[in-house]
């Protein structure tokens, strides 16, 4: 994983229970130190994002710029997470925590695929609310 100088100056020590891979240590590292072109740079170059509300965002320079755009002042509490091994030396994790930004906070599950050079395939933003809770989100 390569940072940035200003990424590697504003990192904090990350602990996600059932969680030592260091892409998905610092895909959340980096998203909460505002680093989005290092985020995105985890990403394979056919990587693919699905965040909430999306349709998947293929490619770390498309990921950058929709971070820059769309992320600004979140941050990730990743708490817990589990992964198995998938075919052709896939592996799979799921993150559970929470998101929160200035106007509100929610549950989120983070799915996340790596290939075998530990690059994301794939990663998938759920947000675990009531759909009262999406509906009021969706509409800010």
């Amino acid at each position: 994983m390569v940072l940035s100088q200003s990424s590697a100056n504003t990192i904090q020590e990350l602990n996600i229970e059932g969680v030592t891979e260091a892409t998905i240590l610092g895909y959340f590292q980096t998203l909460n130190a505002g680093d989005f072109d290092a985020t995105a740079n985890l990403f394979a170059n056919d990587g693919v994002m699905h965040p909430p509300f999306e349709s998947g965002i293929v490619g770390p320079e498309a990921i950058a710029y929709y971070l820059k755009q769309e992320a600004l002042g979140i941050k990730a509490y990743p708490q817990q997470g589990v992964s198995e091994v998938l075919e052709e030396d896939l592996i799979q994790f799921q993150v559970t925590g929470k998101a929160q930004t200035s106007w509100c906070g929610v549950n989120v599950l983070w799915q996340f695929i790596l290939n075998h050079q530990r690059e994301i395939l794939y990663t998938k933003i759920k947000l675990l609310a009531s759909p009262q809770e999406l509906l009021k989100m969706q509409r800010n």
